[in-house]
């Protein structure tokens, strides 16, 4: 690796004169750039219609632009120009595009001309619409009050109360309190823009389809026949809930109004399902492990007219992200993590191999880089989109063997005039013994003659990978343009070197991981052009965990922390959390059963709050106000801990923010303030 590694950076030395020209990455130019949306081959396979989304920091607000371009690539063509946001909804037979806006279906030509508003009233409070395969159908989900726990329902006298009435748990999740609304998918008639005979096929359910907080239109599918639905939903409630992950798949007959649970008996999450095209095939991802959200990911294959039901990853030793069948139904293609990267995979339906044998999957696409999603396939080309961790997210053909070409440049102008940022592999010997991955991303005009701050980086999860992924916040593009080296180690828990490897992190949050951390500062630290004096360390979630416990432990290898909605109290944060299913399987569960020797050992030894005595640190504490998952006394206190030990040390407080930051103006304050901490104690 040194050998490789040398001589990537005298190719750096070669390359500093053309980089020096042009400009570095700023928060302000981050967030002008285009985001990608959905995507849409149209129905004679020679353009795809996707959407772009710009934000305007001034009125803080996004707006999503539809867009069409040959699948060649070429120039795009702009369909949407009108102020408003359009949600691309699917390409039609005849040519048109369907797009939802403003309440309403419109369609438009292919061009963008001839523009008409179809449906003849506003479908209000209605998401994830969507019109079945014969057209006489629509299907969308609404919030329904189905149990009075605020005060206003529960009284009718007493309509400006807002007070909640709880009996059970799941109380609040994510960023909202559970006001006795739940989202039900609804179908009806739909015959010339006329919407008729609407009917709530989960009546009376206190359950969620999509799943709250993240699920979406994937969770809800018509058949390709436009007979039934298929929908994901966890039909538990209270306490239940909140200990399991146990989603099922259900399929409800449009005709006879009769629902059927297609997954009985599978405990884990069910999720993403999806038809072959001909309606004979079911697939879907299936975890085993009831409470284990990040259990191994499988792909099930259901044919519809026997029911039988086969594994098709079952001995394969990494988890699948998501999938698609192919347009003649004999492959499925697939999205998994491998080696710090995400990856096309597929299996072919045709081989006669074992049920689940991995000789029938081949991986399809290889190089620094992931790709994030398969949109459509036509003549032999898959469209994906692919991201790295210098350029945000760009639709690409892949042929047969996996070349790829790009197809949109949606931020062309930008990264034609932006200095970007080498990124190595690098692969560091942990205290066990084990070899682990890690990224280190330099500075633009990175000089291997000069010192620089090193900042480790520590990923949330704890279960996701840390791959080529372009964030909007976390982003290494960014950090390295201020003048920083970064190295994000794939430290144990995450998927992409096997399920053991995944698994390890279960039950010991504050052990070998806090060990691989160190072993990857200690590594790059060796590094002439790493300016041991000034070494800092960041993360988020699981990472804000790990700023917290290193903090204590670090024996003065850090100059300064950064936590972001951090787990800091485990005893608070269990009383306080509302996914349970995750503290019970990850930190051991609860703290007053003794003979629970994993949350023992979780809830002393494990504990950052237990390790306060040995701060010696500067740190800055970021929380948000509406963080359910790690919510906000864990940010508090660890801010009021730092200052009673007298201890330089800042709260960014975001009243508003759930565990991410999703306002644009607090974005920008997220990355000002946190490069300013950076830059004074660093």
């Amino acid at each position: 690796m040194k050998k490789y590694f040398y001589l990537l950076l005298s190719g750096m030395t070669i390359l500093n004169a053309s980089a020096q020209t042009k400009q570095t990455m700023t928060p302000e130019l981050l967030w002008k750039l285009g985001r990608l949306g959905d995507v849409k081959l149209t129905a004679d396979g020679k353009h795809l219609v996707y959407g772009v989304t710009h934000y305007n920091m001034t009125e803080a607000k996004s707006e999503a632009k539809l867009y069409t371009i040959p699948v060649s690539g070429g120039q795009a063509t702009e369909l949407t120009k009108e102020p408003g946001s359009r949600s691309l909804m699917n390409t039609l037979p005849n040519g048109k595009i369907m797009y939802f806006f403003d309440d309403n279906i419109w369609e438009m030509d292919a061009d963008g001309s001839n523009v008409v508003k179809v449906t003849a009233k506003p479908l209000t409070d209605a998401d994830n619409v969507q019109i079945s395969p014969d057209g006489k159908k629509i299907m969308f989900t609404r919030e329904v009050l189905v149990v009075k726990t605020q005060g206003k329902d529960r009284y009718a006298d007493l309509p400006k109360s807002n007070a909640y009435v709880f009996t059970d748990l799941n109380y609040r999740h994510w960023d909202t309190w559970e006001d006795g609304k739940f989202s039900h998918v609804f179908v009806a008639d739909y015959a010339n823009g006329v919407i008729s005979n609407e009917k709530d096929i989960m009546p009376d359910q206190p359950y969620d389809c999509p799943q709250k907080p993240s699920g979406g239109a994937e969770d809800l599918i018509f058949s390709p026949d436009s007979k039934s639905i298929i929908y994901v939903c966890k039909k538990k409630f209270g306490k239940e809930y909140a200990q399991s992950t146990n989603t099922d798949l259900y399929h409800y007959d449009i005709a006879s109004g009769e629902t059927k649970n297609v997954t009985l008996g599978m405990m884990g999450y069910d999720t993403q399902p999806a038809y072959n095209k001909t309606g004979t095939k079911l697939a879907w991802l299936s975890m085993k492990e009831d409470g284990y959200e990040a259990d191994k990911n499988d792909i099930i294959l259901q044919d519809i007219k026997t029911g039988n039901k086969v594994n098709l990853t079952e001995q394969w030793d990494e988890t699948v992200s998501s999938f698609k069948f192919s347009n003649d139904g004999n492959r499925v293609y697939f999205i998994a993590v491998k080696n710090g990267t995400e990856q096309l995979f597929m299996v072919d339906l045709r081989l006669r191999l074992a049920p689940g044998s991995p000789q029938a999957i081949r991986q399809i696409t290889k190089g620094q880089w992931d790709v994030t999603g398969i949109a459509a396939e036509a003549a032999n080309t898959l469209y994906v989109t692919r991201t790295d961790m210098n350029h945000a997210a760009e639709l690409y053909a892949v042929n047969a063997t996996g070349g790829m070409e790009q197809i949109t440049a949606v931020n062309k102008a930008t990264y034609d005039n932006l200095a970007t940022s080498p990124v190595d592999e690098r692969h560091i010997k942990t205290t066990d013994g084990k070899d682990m991955l890690a990224w280190v991303i330099y500075p633009p005009n990175f000089d291997p003659a000069k010192k620089y701050p090193t900042l480790l980086y520590c990923q949330g999860g704890p279960q996701s990978a840390l791959s080529q992924f372009y964030s909007f916040r976390w982003n290494f593009q960014l950090i390295a343009a201020q003048g920083y080296i970064v190295i994000a180690p794939n430290r144990r828990g995450m998927p992409g070197h096997g399920v053991e490897w995944n698994r390890a992190i279960s039950g010991d949050w504050g052990g070998q991981p806090m060990k691989d951390y160190l072993a990857a500062i200690d590594d790059i630290s060796k590094e002439p052009y790493v300016d041991k004096n000034r070494l800092g360390c960041v993360g988020a979630s699981y990472g804000g965990y790990s700023v917290y416990m290193l903090a204590g432990i670090h024996n003065k290898r850090f100059k300064t922390f950064i936590a972001h909605d951090g787990l800091f109290d485990l005893k608070s944060w269990y009383g306080t959390t509302e996914e349970l299913w995750f503290a019970n399987k990850d930190i051991g569960g609860n703290y007053w059963d003794k003979d629970n020797k994993t949350a023992e050992r979780s809830y002393d030894k494990f504990n950052p709050s237990n390790y306060v005595g040995k701060w010696d640190t500067p740190i800055m504490i970021i929380q948000g106000g509406k963080d359910y998952r790690v919510p906000i006394e864990q940010g508090l206190e660890a801010f009021q801990a730092a200052q009673l030990r007298n201890i330089k040390s800042k709260l960014l407080y975001l009243p508003d923010e759930n565990h991410w930051v999703t306002k644009p103006q607090n974005a920008l304050v997220w990355q000002r303030e946190f490069f300013a901490w950076l830059k004074e104690t660093l």
